[in-house]
């Protein structure tokens, strides 16, 4: 199944597309501090891939937008369907290696596996099972993907299965599915993320 779910460079240049997609819906929203224009404002990472995602590499724009209206200029960052927040790794990474971990039981051979560190895959655990659960996006996207309820103590195995079984397998589709799920949770700017779970997710329950 890890197999089948890693993404080739086709899939990135797609998932760009739609990253702009969602800034410019953001932007249209205009400045949620001051009801300011938001304008482009985007800058380069540098996105790590491991074994698992090394085409994605390339893929470096994060899109971003800032406020015009004199006074504010503040930042916002629209979800995105590669970067986990503020984490290195790219999320396709994040999902699959810590799977991985789960299904090997253990970090050394899924280090050897992925190339990611057994530091940062006890960190992603944790993240899993008792950051995510607390979040309010993930409340409206657990509602929406009932019956049966997601085990979160198997986070993110039990979503993956989950996904994969409605998708009749297909790779791609679950990678995109996966994409869906987890934008609200890759940007802190105060969007109403429980509203960007419920559009990105039409078509999932």
């Amino acid at each position: 199944m890890l197999n089948d779910l890693e993404a080739k460079r086709e899939d990135f240049a797609a998932l760009v597309e739609l990253d702009l997609r969602i800034a410019r819906a953001v932007a249209a929203e205009r400045c949620p501090r001051c009801g300011g224009p938001l304008h482009q404002s985007n800058y380069d990472r540098k996105p790590r891939g491991g074994a698992i995602a090394s085409a994605g590499e390339a893929f470096t724009l994060r899109h971003s937008l800032c406020c015009g209206r004199e006074g504010c200029r503040k930042r916002m960052l629209p979800p995105s369907l590669r970067f986990l927040g503020r984490r290195v790794y790219l999320e396709i990474v994040v999902v699959m290696a810590s799977v991985c971990a789960q299904v090997a039981g253990s970090l050394r051979k899924t280090r050897e596996a992925t190339q990611v560190p057994e530091w940062t895959l006890r960190r992603w655990s944790a993240w899993w099972t008792h950051v995510l659960p607390q979040e309010s996006w993930w409340a409206v996207l657990r509602a929406r993907l009932v019956p049966p309820a997601l085990d979160e103590a198997a986070l993110p195995r039990s979503l993956v299965e989950k996904l994969a079984t409605e998708a009749s397998g297909e790779g791609r589709e679950v990678t995109w599915r996966l994409a869906r799920c987890l934008a609200p949770g890759t940007t802190r700017s105060p969007i109403d993320s429980a509203r960007f779970a419920r559009d990105l997710t039409v078509g999932l329950a």
